[in-house]
């Protein structure tokens, strides 16, 4: 029985192909294996943060943080790096939004005192 060797192009398409798939394997098990430490510090500062300016004025938005970093410290004990990442990243945009929600009701309540301040003036001057 005869057998036939694969061509030279064939052979070099075939251990190109290999390589190739060897970088990409490679390269997606380095991305999946690098620990978001970086994220989850930022996360943590940003949570804290408002948990201190913002927790009376959003504190749905403060719970969901804290939740969400929560869920991001437990793929990152069992080293479920990509889910850890996504979760620490969402965190720091919740706790990001709580503390930009909790400046506008701030301002509201400020430009809400400004009014009657200028309403009161306004009776006053009225009045004379």
């Amino acid at each position: 029985m005869k057998t036939i060797a694969p061509t030279q192009p064939a052979l070099i398409r075939r251990a190109g192909l290999s390589l190739l798939s060897a970088i990409l394997i490679a390269g997606l098990a380095a991305c999946a294996g690098t620990p978001p430490t970086a994220q989850m510090a930022l996360s943590k500062a940003a949570v804290e943060r408002a948990d201190t300016s913002a927790a009376v004025d959003a504190p749905v938005q403060v719970a969901a943080a804290r939740l969400k970093l929560s869920q991001a410290n437990a793929a990152f004990a069992n080293k479920d790096f990509e889910l850890a990442r996504r979760l620490a990243e969402q965190a720091e945009a919740d706790a990001t939004l709580a503390e930009s929600q909790a400046r506008s009701a701030r301002s509201a309540r400020s430009l809400a005192e400004v009014r009657e301040g200028i309403r009161q003036l306004r009776d006053e001057m009225s009045r004379k």
